[in-house]
Formats: C-alpha cells, structure tokens, sequence
C-alpha cells in the first residue's frame, strides 16, 4: 500500500509542477477578443489534462526504475496474467476524459458561433498573396481591417483563386476562405482591446505564402465610425494617386512592383507602351486596351516568362472607374517609348 500512496503523491506533485511551469509560459499571444476567452479556457483545461498524463507515465516510471531496480539477491517475480478490474477503469477513464472535453469543445464552438444581431458584416476576400476587406454594409473597400472595439463583426471569408485561410493570433479563431461560388464561410469577431494586429493567411498557398499578411486595427467605436465616414467620401486627388490607392487596395501589390524589379508578375514601370513578348511568341503594345483586358482578364495574354503564374480577374470586382484610375497610374510610371 506504501507503494501506491508514495506513487500517487509523486504524481500529484508532477502535475502542478508541469501545469503551473506551463501556465505561466508565454505559449500564446495577447488575448484580444470575447471568442478568444473560450478557446483559451479550453486550452488551458488541455494543458492540466497533458501534465497529468506525463506525470502519471513519468511519475510510475521514476518510481519503478528507483524502488524496483534489480539487486543482486532478487528473484523471479509472482507470474500473473491480467487485471480485470484494471482494464476496465482504464478503459472507462479515457472514454469518459475524451467525452468530456468533445463536450467541453462542442460549448467552445458554440460561443465562438453566437451571432450578435447587431453585428456588421464584412467580405474578407483572399488572393494570391493579399487580403481586401469589402465593408457590405457601407459599399466601400479597404486593405487593411477596422474593427470598433466591443462590437461584433461578422466576416465572410471567401477567395479568388486558391484555399487561404484567414486567421488573426489575438483573435484565436480563423476561417478557411475557399474559392468559388457559394463558398463564403462565416467567422465572428468581437476585439476587446484596441490596437493594430495582423491578418496572417493559416493555409500554404504558394511561393509568397508568408507575406500574406493585412494590417488589423482595432479602434474605439467613435473613431471607427469617424474613419467609415472618410472612406465614404472616397480617395481624393487625380486619377493617378486613385489608382495608387486601388494598386493597393485590390493587392495589385502582391505580384506587380512599380520600381522595375521582378516579381511574381512583370514590372508596372515603364510598362505603358512598351512591347511586350507574349508567351506564343507574339508581340503587343502595352496601350490603354491591352492593359484594360489584362486587368479583367489575366490570362488572356501571358507574357513571355509568366506562363506558370495564374492571376486572378481582379478587375471583375473593380468599377470601370476605378480600372481608369489604375490605368492612369500605371502611364504615370513612366512608358516604355
């Protein structure tokens, strides 16, 4: 009997030493949201459940290799085959552990799914390798996220090409944005701390996978409210700091550079004019026409060098308007003359 309480309290003492030494490690980043707060309750109930099994594994086996190591006098010990009892709790034990914590997820999920009726909602739209974030209940478009703080905002992540998935650390919880019709998933967020985060895209989605990333800012509701009238009013100035603007905001960025280095696509610089060599070997003028129909339609003239990149249309979700603007950016840049 001496045996068993010696072992039970080895273990005992194993589990708060491993669940307090892990508690009190930094294992995550700052908590800023109401659905965080259940994800992290739940992890942390996973962290005491993990430091109990290694200390019971540990804690027997220590104790064994200490108590029960061979000596020179020893002999063979009792022959026996089987433990009933034994089996049985350890078979009820770890059914009931693993039902209790599907439990304990399944109310995780639940609140991190409550809806708000007052909730606003925005498109989180993914594409290689930007994020643009569509305000549906203001009509107007940004590349980097708001949120007031305190109030739930309902987000729509959807892509335009390959499977990214849209995940903010503080936050805790992330959504896949899947491509194609129909495939907008929901995701709920309520910030409780004001601040900037980062929208990092969770899924691998090609060779500029890491640089996914879109600036959160969490503000408090009258500046929020301050900040959706000035983008109400729309970019000011000419048509080329609009279409520097929609260069950004449409992640235009991502794949085309305005200083002439190479990157996933050609060079906007000196650009306008130029002949291009396309991919079967013809030549065109970069002219208003050819770079409206690369705009709406990407692949329909690849150019020579750029056959294994697929862009998406993004100019299906611009206005005529604004394809203007990006056009007139692009000449601003220098032609190829």
């Amino acid at each position: 009997m001496k045996h068993y309480i010696t072992v039970i309290l080895l273990v005992a003492l194993l589990t708060v030493l491993v669940g307090t030494g892990l508690s009190n490690m930094t294992l995550m980043p700052q908590l800023a949201s109401i659905q965080g707060t259940f994800i992290d309750q739940l992890f942390h109930k996973h962290i005491w459940a993990i430091s109990f099994l290694f200390s019971l594994i540990v804690g027997f086996m220590l104790y064994s290799i200490v108590v029960f190591r061979r000596r020179e006098d020893d002999e063979y010990g009792d022959h026996f085959e089987g433990n009933t009892p034994l089996e049985i709790v350890w078979t009820i034990l770890p059914l009931a552990t693993v039902l209790y914590f599907a439990y304990l997820g399944a109310i995780a999920l639940a609140e991190t799914r409550r809806a708000d009726p007052n909730a606003y909602n925005v498109t989180a739209v993914g594409q290689q390798w930007s994020w643009r974030f569509d305000y549906t209940d203001y009509g107007f478009s940004s590349d980097e996220l708001r949120l007031p703080a305190n109030r739930q905002t309902l987000i729509l992540t959807k892509s335009l090409d390959v499977i990214h998935s849209f995940w903010i650390p503080e936050f805790r919880v992330k959504q896949d944005a899947l491509p194609g019709e129909g495939m907008e998933r929901e995701l709920r967020l309520t910030p409780t701390k004001t601040g900037t985060f980062k929208v990092r895209c969770a899924e691998l989605c090609g060779t500029r996978h890491a640089y996914m990333l879109a600036d959160v800012i969490v503000m408090e509701p009258d500046a929020f409210d301050q900040w959706v009238q000035e983008k109400l009013q729309g970019p000011g100035g000419s048509a080329e700091e609009r279409g520097a603007e929609w260069y950004q905001q449409f992640g235009c960025v991502a794949c085309h550079t305005t200083d002439g280095s190479p990157l996933v696509g050609p060079s906007w610089k000196g650009l306008y004019g130029e002949e291009v060599t396309l991919a079967d070997g013809s030549v065109v003028v970069a002219d208003e026409a050819y770079l409206r129909e690369s705009i709406l339609d990407p692949q329909a003239k690849i150019v020579q060098g750029f056959e294994n990149v697929v862009m998406p249309p993004i100019g299906q979700s611009m206005t005529p308007e604004q394809i203007d603007d990006v056009i007139a950016f692009i000449k601003s840049l220098g032609t190829g003359e």
